[in-house]
């Protein structure tokens, strides 16, 4: 059997005391150890940031790509091995903001993949400038005159662009993040998570306690994530409620079984013909 512990490092742990993404990182060991998936199954893929460095403080493989650019990386590892357990690490402002594309671009090809942003609406690791999902009017550092963008909203603009599997945790939420980790992992196509993660260092206003006193969970008898209305309903609402849990889901087909050469084999397991490949340019 697997154990949390399995997915232990030596490295020292560089996050800010009381930084959300510790809890994330327990639930992310909690829920692989229940799916029983040890550590050389899986591969952790990130971006910049602090979030982008999950990976380097878990057991596993790992690749640590440029900022925004996680998601091209774990395409890739899932056409050329289907078996891999895939989860990319990012944080707001590097997947909805230098990712932001290629967000949309993973949504839209139903990469078979568990996307997990840790969404603290700052960019932590530059020190607190504004991400994309800061609140309009928030002050910051850069932003001396309050945030002028209007947030973005990662669950309404996957649901529109696809995604069949789209959710919302909150970090301080344990047992339902491992829950939505092990059902993401399950689900047979692209997955998101986005965690509410509090930044004590640069972002003063939404605190542990904020989301506390805020977040609810969604439940079989409120809400029926088979209904995309309902769904886009439950992603606009933030404010004094903010609902957590499986926003949308429904059944689909992922991108490995859409594309004949991949539904046939991993590109691991074609043969390479340099001829035919260099007779395809000259």
């Amino acid at each position: 059997m697997v154990e949390p512990r399995d997915y232990d490092n030596d490295f020292e742990n560089k996050w800010c005391p009381g930084c959300g993404n510790f809890l994330i990182q327990s639930a992310m060991k909690q829920a692989f150890a229940q799916l029983n998936i040890p550590p050389e199954k899986m591969l952790f893929v990130s971006g910049i940031g602090q979030a982008g460095k999950t990976p380097h403080f878990m057991k596993g493989n790992m690749f640590h790509s440029l900022h925004g650019r996680a998601l091209p990386v774990a395409t890739g590892a899932k056409c050329a091995n289907h078996d891999l357990n895939i989860v990319v690490n990012s944080g707001d402002g590097d997947c909805y903001g230098e990712g932001g594309n290629h967000f949309l671009a993973a949504v839209r090809r139903n990469i078979d993949i568990l996307l997990m942003v840790h969404n603290n609406q700052v960019y932590g690791l530059t020190k607190g400038q504004a991400s994309p999902t800061s609140a309009l009017g928030m002050v910051t550092k850069t932003q001396k005159d309050g945030v002028t963008s209007t947030p973005f909203n990662p669950l309404a603009t996957a649901i529109a662009a696809g995604a069949g599997f789209v959710a919302r945790s909150f970090s301080g939420s344990t047992d339902q993040l491992v829950d939505l980790i092990k059902k993401g992992m399950a689900y047979k196509g692209f997955a998101l998570i986005d965690i509410l993660q509090p930044c004590v260092s640069f972002n003063k206003i939404n605190t542990h306690q904020w989301y506390k006193e805020r977040v609810y969970d969604l439940d079989g008898e409120s809400h029926d994530p088979s209904d995309i209305s309902a769904a886009f309903q439950r992603a606009m609402e933030w404010g004094d409620k903010i609902p957590t849990g499986i926003i949308y889901e429904k059944e689909s087909v992922p991108f490995h079984q859409r594309v004949p050469v991949l539904k046939e084999k991993p590109l691991i397991a074609h043969t390479f013909d340099g001829k035919k490949v260099t007779a395809a340019f000259f």
